[in-house]
């Protein structure tokens, strides 16, 4: 997997770069500032302008070396593009996803090391985490919802790195999810989230600068998904 320019250059969500592959309704670019999606995480929206014209994305496509922007419309492009993220999208999956990371580590911090079976991120502000915890009550884990709250309230800086992989794995607690990891670069390292002071794990996806950036959570539900499985199902507060 490549280092994504979306992870180098979060701030930047306009971007001219040219076509390098295209086919009738789809396109490469050099360099794109969209995030493709992955691990629960829906992928950007936005459109792309150039001189002849305007498009909105469809989807984006990635085969883990090179990002497809499928277009709205079957036109043809070639030259030089501006691609231009939507900054209401992309801020809502990362409020969603820094604080499915504050989820994830207080469920680890509480729940012996508990690990991450499942999460999805939605275009209506909810989201849910799935954890490998047969013996939890439920209750305990919807009483975690003002430590959350706290988190956010305390505005954590949120930095990001890279380590090799061999060390990723070597590190108790880094790599939370029980069956997948994110896949490493080309050289071999591991992108690294750290809520400064809470929790360091590996993921590719977008986050706030920082936790106070987030609203309120609200948890909305807690399910049972078979004999292994808690699902903490939370919400942004529109308060």
């Amino acid at each position: 997997m490549a280092r994504y320019f979306c992870h180098e250059h979060p701030e930047v969500l306009t971007l001219e770069a040219r076509v390098i592959d295209a086919r009738p309704g789809a396109v490469v670019l050099e360099r794109t500032p969209f995030h493709p999606g992955g691990g629960g995480q829906l992928a950007d929206r936005g459109r792309l302008r150039w001189a002849g014209g305007d498009v909105g994305l469809a989807r984006i496509e990635s085969d883990g070396e090179r990002v497809w922007h499928v277009l709205a419309e079957p036109v043809e492009i070639v030259g030089m593009v501006e691609a231009a993220v939507d900054p209401a999208f992309r801020g809502l999956m990362a409020q969603l996803h820094t604080n499915a990371h504050v989820v994830s580590a207080l469920v680890f911090q509480r729940f012996h090391g508990a690990l991450i079976t499942g999460a999805q991120l939605n275009e209506d502000g909810t989201a849910r985490v799935d954890f490998d915890l047969p013996d939890a009550d439920n209750e305990r884990l919807r009483a975690l919802e003002p430590a959350i709250n706290d988190v956010v309230r305390q505005d954590l800086a949120v930095r990001y790195g890279y380590i090799p992989a061999i060390e990723a794995a070597a590190e108790p607690g880094l790599l939370r999810s029980r069956s997948v990891a994110p896949p490493p670069t080309a050289d071999g390292s591991v992108r690294i989230v750290e809520i400064v002071g809470l929790d360091r794990q590996a993921c590719g996806g977008t986050h706030l600068a920082s936790t106070g950036r987030s609203r309120p959570v609200r948890i909305l539900k807690i399910d049972n998904k078979g004999r292994h499985n808690r699902r903490i199902r939370f919400a942004l507060d529109e308060a």
